[in-house]
């Protein structure tokens, strides 16, 4: 109906926005462990970056799948239980971080829980602030007939 208009800024690349999410997570994961009671880290830093590799996968792979089935609880909660998701997904991090010898530990699903809230936050903050997310606003205009 209308062409498509040409954004305001460039363009990024497939490859740049993996990164810069990447970057974005591992940055919001060290945040969740800096505030979190009951999320601890020890090791090298770049191991923060496996996390936030493995958090993603997860995020990409078994999100759908756990929306889809909770679909009516999500529904019920108008979207709350998205949280209790995202604290069964942190865990799940922690577990498999664990079986690679990355020590990163969840104690519990309250520090999951508010883990998964600390992350969100953090990482569509700065997603927003690195322009990844776009919005689109679209007005129509209908004649009076």
């Amino acid at each position: 109906m209308f062409p498509p208009s040409q954004p305001s800024t460039p363009q990024r690349s497939e490859l740049s926005r993996l990164f810069l999410r990447w970057l974005i997570y591992s940055l919001a994961i060290f945040a969740a462990v800096w505030i979190v009671p009951g999320i601890e880290f020890s090791g090298p830093g770049w191991q923060i970056g496996v996390v936030a590799l493995l958090f993603g996968l997860l995020n990409a792979l078994l999100r759908p799948l756990l929306y889809f089935l909770t679909c009516p609880l999500v529904i019920l909660t108008l979207g709350l239980f998205g949280l209790v998701i995202n604290a069964l997904l942190l865990g799940l991090t922690s577990a498999l971080a664990d079986q690679l010898g990355i020590n990163f530990v969840v104690n519990g699903f309250w520090p999951a829980f508010f883990g998964g809230v600390v992350i969100s936050l953090v990482s569509t903050t700065l997603q927003y602030l690195a322009g990844d997310v776009q919005f689109r606003i679209v007005v129509e205009r209908r004649s009076r007939e």
